[in-house]
């Protein structure tokens, strides 16, 4: 029996939606970014993008175990000396809790051209409505 591999052609992408409201950061972000690379069909081939739309909301209502709210820092540099510039996770929440899911599944897509294929597929809204109803997506649970 020869190994199946999937085409461009032999792809069948679907819309998730996905409700963020009390869900584990972590545990949300693997889960998303598994239905991102496809892993969750018969169909997943580790060298294309197989996976599925995912639209999370409600994600400034994510929870988080621990004291990661004040341990967890986000750092950025502007590419200037001193440019450093740091932020907790419960500062991003307040300002931008897009922010805090998007990075997390970022991290967990492959590197390079493939995984910026993958995170395009990415959708969060901070609240409960999103743009996409004409996709008609489906609800994913977890």
């Amino acid at each position: 029996m020869d190994t199946y591999m999937a085409s461009a052609s032999s792809i069948d992408r679907k819309w998730y939606v996905v409700d963020a409201e009390g869900q584990t950061l972590g545990r949300l972000a693997a889960a998303v970014a598994s239905v991102l690379r496809g892993k969750n069909k018969p169909t997943y081939t580790p060298f294309m993008d197989t996976g599925d739309y995912v639209i999370v909301i409600n994600a400034e209502k994510i929870k988080v175990t621990g004291k990661k709210l004040e341990q967890k820092v986000y750092m950025t540099h502007s590419d200037y000396v001193g440019g450093v510039r740091e932020e907790t996770l419960k500062d991003k929440l307040k300002r931008k809790p897009e922010q805090v899911i998007e990075l997390a599944v970022k991290g967990m897509l492959p590197k390079g051209p493939l995984g910026r294929q993958m995170f395009k597929k990415l959708h969060v809204y901070a609240g409960p409505e999103h743009g996409h109803a004409a996709q008609k997506p489906e609800e994913l649970k977890f």
